[in-house]
């Protein structure tokens, strides 16, 4: 007990130390973020971008689509460009025309080296150089570079409303005529592009060859190129996962857990009746198989969309359903669902660990339920009407679609859903009070599912963080914080606890032992996780400090997915400790697959692209949806599904149980995924790897390589594995309805006298 107490405590002392450490580096974000002036001249005195543009233009960018269309600092989707990469490059180009037309009366491909590296050393200095004011908020260009602006703002907001001659290249980047329509909002646009790709070529005030992006992106024209640090710190991340994974083993072995209990001779949780409010939670099960269903769809549109930009197999399926509704949709059911399914599960086994059931328990499921359907369709609604109508960007922050990756939801809808999580934590805290209360074994892994679950419905609070002006690189720090905190963090810890729970009331592992083992894989977990979640900012106006603090302590993230792999064996082994621990396979199996997309997805593909010198290249490119897939399906969502099945296993009677459906979904849901990820994306991301190493990311990311026959045939290689995938979610659909068209068992108000908690 004095081993757990001091776990407890360092625990404890991690959360609080971290977290000030990464709120630390939110303010100092804040300090030194690219700043946004408030006029932009020519040196003639002629106005450029008036002011207030800049933040009008980033608001009219996400109510278009955002980062469901293209990227902006190589964060959002991969069809369209990367707009600051995009925008850098053409201005350059132009700028080095314009040049050597005024110079040498002549195209520059047709001057000889030593003039063209004249031309290029000017263009250099007038792109490195920051001309920026603090006195007077206004930032300088030469003449030349104001038109070359001029040029390129007319060729944005042509592409961006309805110009014929660009339907071509529209249809390359999957958008459609009039993604803007309002004049004003079309206007400013340029000017957030234009900023933005400022940010990442003109140097920090005081600093020579380090822009504001860390040199990112890669763009060797203007000497945009990795900086020392980010060489440095990447070594340091390889050396400290060296030793990191060194040292956990040294501690596993050192330190071996007791031996798995005797399994018992019967099921201990065969008896336990469920309560009115635990058998109100299925109907939240069917509907998560109801959102894969939906999800997978999405996934199949939105992916086709990267060969055929507006159509669908020849359909004009982007007149009412675009690339970026689709892909809104896709990304947000994805995060959806799979909350769904843990938060029914939190609901079902509260009143089953504690034996409690509290009154109107039953009342405050059902509110819940229908509260987040309300919200989830009202979401998906009002963000397809944005998208479809161009409302505007108004609607699109308070209602529509936000134009933020896995957040896209308007704030009325994030309100809405963190209402709807704190009674979520009210409804399971009042479950679990009377096992909380109670001296035991199992306390401290039900205390610590009730600390997850209240990281969760509070830090969903980081949503509420931005306002619909703030500036780029501070939305980002807060997204960040609900991406990787909530979604990665807090929900795998509540996860985990669930599962060591589920296995010791099994009878299966050593509740003191799990107790033990939970806290401990906890602190492990946090230590990287919670500073891991700056290996996401390296490149979005950040200073140095977070390449350096986030490159440590992602590699630190990596260090106990090394031991997942033996203990996804030893869950494969414990499902052999009986006969009748068969009747659990299927859970068991899901959480054995956690562990192998673990090491696979989150460690080996995770960790290919995490180091700051890998992230400078391959940051916007298809490497991250090959990681993005593995982990967020193959380990958060493989946990939904283990926790759904667990949970749908005490809630019918088991005659009406059916292995053979479940065997196909499991099976064909793992291989097609390995399929879509090694057989398409993780290719195409390393083809796009190797041209933005080679040449720059805006050419890894242009219509050339993108649109390329290459590249359609990664793209069609994905269809194999799309379909497999798609019968896994198709026969958990029939096992789910069979449930359905059997006779369900009664609702019981009462547990059995039996309280499984002790």
């Amino acid at each position: 007990m004095d081993t757990l107490s001091r776990r407890w405590r360092w625990l404890a002392a991690i959360f609080v130390l971290s977290f000030a450490v990464l709120g630390w580096i939110g303010h100092e974000i804040y300090l030194s973020k690219p700043p946004i002036p408030a006029h932009i001249v020519s040196q003639s005195g002629q106005i450029v971008f008036r002011g207030g543009q800049i933040s009008q233009g980033q608001s009219a960018w996400q109510s278009a689509g955002g980062q469901q269309l293209g990227s902006v600092w190589g964060h959002g989707s991969y069809v369209a460009p990367d707009w600051s990469a995009d925008w850098l490059h053409r201005e350059i180009i132009g700028l080095r025309d314009m040049l050597a037309q005024k110079q040498f009366k002549q195209a520059f491909v047709a001057l000889n080296a030593d003039d063209q590296a004249a031309i290029m050393a000017r263009v250099k200095r007038e792109m490195r150089q920051n001309r920026y004011d603090a006195a007077t908020d206004t930032l300088t260009v030469s003449d030349e570079r104001a038109l070359v602006i001029a040029e390129l703002a007319a060729h944005y907001r042509g592409l961006f409303g309805q110009d014929p001659k660009l339907n071509d290249l529209r249809e390359d980047y999957a958008m459609m005529p009039d993604s803007i329509r309002d004049a004003s909002d079309l206007q400013a646009l340029p000017a957030f592009f234009f900023w933005s790709a400022w940010a990442a070529g003109t140097d920090r005030p005081g600093e020579k060859n380090l822009s504001y992006t860390s040199n990112w992106p890669h763009e060797p024209l203007i000497g945009n190129t990795p900086t020392a640090g980010t060489g440095m710190w990447s070594i340091a991340s390889v050396i400290l996962l060296i030793a990191g994974i060194a040292a956990m083993l040294c501690y596993h072995s050192a330190h071996r857990e007791d031996a798995d209990p005797a399994a018992p001779e019967k099921d201990p949780l065969f008896s336990l009746k469920p309560t009115a409010s635990m058998l109100a939670t299925r109907k939240y099960f069917f509907v998560v198989i109801a959102l894969i269903g939906l999800q997978v769809v999405m996934g199949i549109v939105s992916a086709h969309y990267s060969v055929e930009g507006q159509t669908f197999f020849g359909l004009p399926l982007g007149e009412i359903l675009p690339f970026v509704a689709s892909r809104t949709i896709h990304t947000q059911l994805g995060v959806l669902w799979i909350a769904t399914a843990w938060l029914a599960t939190g609901l079902y086994i509260s009143p089953a660990l504690s034996g409690h059931e509290p009154r109107l328990q039953t009342l405050g499921v059902n509110v819940l339920f229908w509260a987040l359907i309300v919200v989830a369709l009202g979401s998906l609604a009002c963000g397809w009407v944005g998208t479809q109508e161009r409302l505007g960007s108004s609607f699109a922050f308070w209602l529509g679609n936000q134009g933020l990756e896995y957040t896209s939801m308007g704030r009325i809808w994030q309100i809405g859903l963190f209402i709807g999580l704190l009674l979520w934590l009210l409804l399971m805290g009042r479950a679990l009070w009377p096992a909380l209360k109670t001296p035991g074994e199992s306390r401290g892994l039900i205390a610590m599912v009730f600390l997850s679950a209240m990281c969760i419905g509070l830090f969903y609070a980081s949503s509420l963080m931005w306002g619909q002006h703030s500036h780029y690189s501070m939305i980002e720090y807060w997204r960040w914080w609900l991406v990787h905190l909530w979604v990665e963090g807090f929900f795998e810890v509540f996860a985990t606890a669930v599962i060591a729970l589920i296995f010791s009331k099994l009878g299966l592992v050593h509740t003191r032992t799990a107790s033990a083992a939970i806290v401990l894989e906890t602190i492990v977990f946090l230590f990287g996780g919670i500073l891991g979640t700056l290996h996401h900012l390296y490149f979005t106006g950040t200073p140095t400090a977070v390449i350096a603090i986030g490159a440590v302590f992602s590699a630190l993230e990596v260090v106990p997915l090394a031991l997942i792999g033996l203990e996804a064996f030893a869950m494969y082994r414990r499902s052999k400790a009986a006969p009748w621990v068969a009747a659990y396979r299927w859970p068991i199996l899901c959480f054995v697959a956690v562990g192998f997309w673990n090491l696979v997805g989150a460690g080996l593909l995770g960790f290919a692209i995490n180091p700051p010198i890998a992230l400078y290249y391959v940051q916007g490119l298809n490497m991250t949806p090959a990681h993005g897939h593995t982990a967020l399906f193959g380990v958060y969502g493989m946990l939904g599904i283990g926790l759904m099945l667990f949970c749908l296993r005490g809630l019918y009677p088991r005659e009406l149980w059916q292995d053979k459906p479940l065997a196909i979904a499991f099976w064909s849901l793992n291989i097609g995924l390995a399929m879509m990820v090694f057989m398409s994306l993780l290719p195409a991301g390393i083809l796009q790897a190797f041209h933005s190493i080679n040449t720059g990311l805006w050419y890894a990311r242009s219509a050339e390589i993108i649109q390329s026959p290459l590249m359609h045939t990664l793209v069609w290689l994905r269809v194999p594995g799309d379909i497999v995938f798609s019968v896994g979610a198709l026969f958990l659909a029939v096992f789910a309805v069979g449930l359905l068209r059997k006779t369900q068992r009664q609702p019981q108000g009462e547990l059995a006298a039996e309280n499984i908690s002790n």
